[in-house]
């Protein structure tokens, strides 16, 4: 599969009162990353959109190990696991200055239609792009 690494700073706005990250903000940082690993591929979402499709989230899953605050360096691992059909499954692992792992998550994605949001197979430009950054000889693709 095709893995991408992304840095970013914690921003003063994405901690609460505690001084931690707040939980709403992962799913920010998880897009911001997954969308980084598409454009490192050549893709990015107004592509996307210009050719007729979105790609809503259908579920999110998180788990928090460790907290992180304000200004700290993170990494985002960001795996696309799986390509099956109209879904994409992408997995997280974010890590801190210390390369600690704070948090895991997974999302799965669907593409659709922009104009009547019915799901459709994954675009052929999609599917062409993916495969050939691939690190492996076969991608998981299957209708």
């Amino acid at each position: 599969m095709i893995e991408y690494k992304h840095q970013f700073r914690v921003a003063y706005p994405d901690t609460d009162k505690m001084g931690t990250v707040h939980h709403s903000v992962y799913p920010k940082y998880y897009e911001i990353a997954r969308w980084e690993l598409f454009r490192s591929i050549g893709i990015s979402y107004k592509l996307i959109e210009d050719r007729g499709y979105m790609i809503p989230v259908l579920g999110m899953n998180f788990k928090f190990i460790k907290t992180t605050h304000y200004d700290e360096l993170l990494t985002v691992v960001t795996t696309l696991k799986s390509v099956k059909g109209v879904r994409l499954v992408f997995s997280y692992q974010l890590y801190n200055e210390n390369n600690e792992l704070i948090n895991e998550a997974e999302t799965d994605l669907a593409f659709v239609v922009a104009s009547t949001w019915k799901p459709c197979a994954v675009p052929d430009f999609v599917l062409h792009a993916i495969q050939q950054h691939s690190r492996k000889q076969v991608l998981s693709v299957s209708n």
